[in-house]
């Protein structure tokens, strides 16, 4: 691990001296992966100056000890000595987990998919929980939720609706959201109390900026239409909508939230360079990352990543067979939690990978 971490530090100062070129500033995609690869590097530099100062200190009081001429200095030493260690041992489980190969999306901002699958005004209603469980989530965790899109459900909540999340590390943390959601309850319109079974989808696509795609316009056919739903005075009187089909991918955006046609064209817009991106990265990592069909699955019942049981007052995520008795909580955006224990078990997983290697 030194020599790792010695050829890091390394790397370290010489994107630092790369980033000090003025021509860079030309160069807005090169500028931004050198400053990112900079910025994770950054984080084991420190851990390993606090590990080798920490690991110095060490040294002196257990010379002290051996010494024994100065029983004060030998006294203090005694009690330091625990704590130091018990840092430097927390230093290097720190290191390990810094060493760890990062998923180069992890720290972009997010689009937030969510669709109602099998269970009809059920699942449309359940979107919308899961809608306001993100939006709690993201006010927990500081980041800002834009609602991009949104198709109403029949008896409340959303047959679909999608969502930019922008803030640190917002994709990191919520693409372990990704899949089919299943929740058991007894609906409002159930006279017999019966326990229904419903399926919502979640995707979550790392968000892509113009140096990331490049998408050529004349590739893009633009639709516009008078917007419906709810949404102001200048609905179903002017072409606000947009709707962007990606000739050769065949992807098609619609945006319709904005009363600005502008505005619905560069939401669109996003949404269509995100997904395109998503699905190259998915093609160039096919090994590693199942592709979005893959991520979003049929909304089938039998396909979940997590159980929303309602007369048992549980959330049981299936990934790592983690049940929690909060689920008003759960929905109240405390599911960060259960985010935070995916997270942890991956890195155990691939701690436990790399220590085999």
């Amino acid at each position: 691990m030194e020599a790792r971490i010695a050829e890091l530090v390394e790397q370290f100062h010489e994107l630092t001296a790369q980033l000090g070129d003025p021509d860079l500033a030309r160069d807005p995609k090169r500028l931004r992966e050198l400053t990112t690869k900079r910025a994770r590097l950054e984080q084991i530099v420190e851990l390993d100056t606090e590990a080798k100062s920490v690991a110095a200190e060490i040294a002196d009081y257990e010379a002290v000890l051996a010494d024994g001429s100065d029983p004060e200095l030998a006294e203090l030493a005694e009690m330091e000595l625990p704590e130091l260690k018990s840092r430097a041992e927390a230093l290097t489980e720190q290191l390990h987990l810094a060493l760890l190969p990062r998923d180069p999306d992890d720290d972009r901002n997010c689009i937030l998919e969510i669709r109602a699958g099998t269970g009809g005004d059920e699942a449309s209603l359940f979107v919308g929980d899961l809608y306001r469980m993100y939006q709690r989530l993201c006010e927990r965790q500081g980041w800002k939720l834009e609602p991009m899109e949104s198709n109403p459900g029949t008896a409340g909540g959303f047959k679909e609706i999608i969502a930019r999340v922008a803030g640190e590390a917002a994709y990191g943390h919520l693409k372990w959201e990704a899949g089919t959601h299943r929740v058991q309850r007894v609906p409002k319109t159930e006279s017999q109390g019966r326990i229904h079974t419903s399926a919502v989808t979640v995707a979550i696509l790392p968000e892509a900026e113009e140096v990331d795609v490049s998408i050529d316009p004349n590739e893009v056919r633009v639709d516009v239409f008078r917007a419906s739903g709810p949404g102001g005075q200048s609905v179903n009187t002017t072409d606000s909508a947009v709707r962007l089909t990606h000739i050769p991918s065949g992807v098609v955006v619609i945006c319709q939230d904005e009363k600005s046609q502008h505005k619905n064209k560069a939401k669109a817009m996003t949404v269509l360079r995100s997904r395109i991106y998503e699905a190259r990265q998915a093609e160039a990592k096919a090994s590693e990352a199942a592709d979005r069909k893959a991520m979003v699955g049929s909304g089938d019942r039998s396909e979940k990543i997590r159980t929303y049981n309602f007369p048992q007052d549980r959330v049981t995520d299936h990934r790592i067979n983690l049940s929690v008795h909060n689920l008003s909580g759960i929905l109240d955006g405390e599911v960060g939690k259960m985010i935070e224990s995916l997270i942890k078990e991956d890195q155990t997983l691939r701690l436990q990978a790399q220590s085999r290697i």
